[in-house]
């Protein structure tokens, strides 16, 4: 069983450090282990992939031995646990707001006796059955991650409750998704505030957090505040400004 980077780095008490994407790009993968990234957020949600692609993909997650952090489409139970089996380190689920689902969430991709993952040890996570041995559900439990995402007023009110459940190693605060709720809800809270609380939470119940930072300054302050998986950086906006500061290039080159 590979051993997660992402989880050596909170467990020492160290911030992992993730950046982001979105399409089919391996050498991304390969650069961003270059240079030193532990974990690359994979987004399955908002972004097309078909399973032969991901398979594909998290190959190269183990090739260049870096995490991969898979926010999944979806919440059915044997295609979450399949995404380890394919050999994603930690999956990173969308709006989880009670710990109702945070559990429900364990039992689908902790084994026994954390949660209830259906058993194969035939994937890419255990050598295809060659490394996986008698020790492999422990070992999938210790080196493979839940993280679940905080992105409504709900998940804030209940995110006390959510810190709590055993098997979720980690929450991560959707700024996006929970402003945007903010503005239109009127719930009553700033994502400053709410920030404060999802850090309070996990502080009293031992599990790390983290959120996206837009900028060097954000990482600092985040950092300080005790956030130990920071996210910056994605092919994304990279490409769009590349693109955008080429075009000035050439319009100052050949006006």
């Amino acid at each position: 069983m590979r051993t997660s980077k992402l989880l050596s780095k909170i467990r020492s008490g160290k911030v992992a450090k993730v950046c982001a994407l979105g399409h089919f790009i391996p050498s991304y993968v390969c650069h961003a282990a270059h240079y030193g990234f532990d974990a690359i957020w994979l987004d399955c949600e908002h972004r097309a992939w078909t399973d032969r692609e991901i398979q594909s993909m998290l190959a190269y997650f183990h090739q260049y031995d870096i995490d991969c952090m898979l926010r999944t489409p979806t919440l059915e139970k044997a295609k979450l646990y399949r995404y380890l089996e394919d050999g994603a380190t930690g999956l990173m689920i969308p709006h989880v707001s009670t710990p109702e689902r945070a559990r429900e969430l364990v039992q689908a991709v902790k084994f026994p006796p954390i949660g209830d993952r259906g058993l194969d040890g035939s994937g890419l996570d255990s050598g295809f059955y060659l490394s996986g041995g008698e020790s492999y559900t422990d070992d999938a439990n210790r080196e493979t991650f839940l993280v679940v995402q905080i992105e409504t007023p709900e998940a804030i009110e209940n995110v006390e409750a959510i810190a709590a459940v055993e098997g979720v190693d980690g929450l991560f605060m959707g700024p996006g998704d929970l402003g945007l709720r903010i503005k239109k809800l009127n719930p009553g809270f700033t994502l400053d505030e709410a920030r404060a609380k999802l850090a309070a939470a996990c502080e009293k119940h031992g599990k790390a957090w983290g959120l996206p930072a837009a900028d060097e300054a954000h990482l600092k302050q985040f950092a300080e505040e005790g956030a130990q998986i920071l996210a910056q950086g994605g092919e994304f906006m990279a490409l769009k400004e590349m693109l955008e500061n080429v075009s000035q290039r050439f319009d100052r080159a050949v006006e």
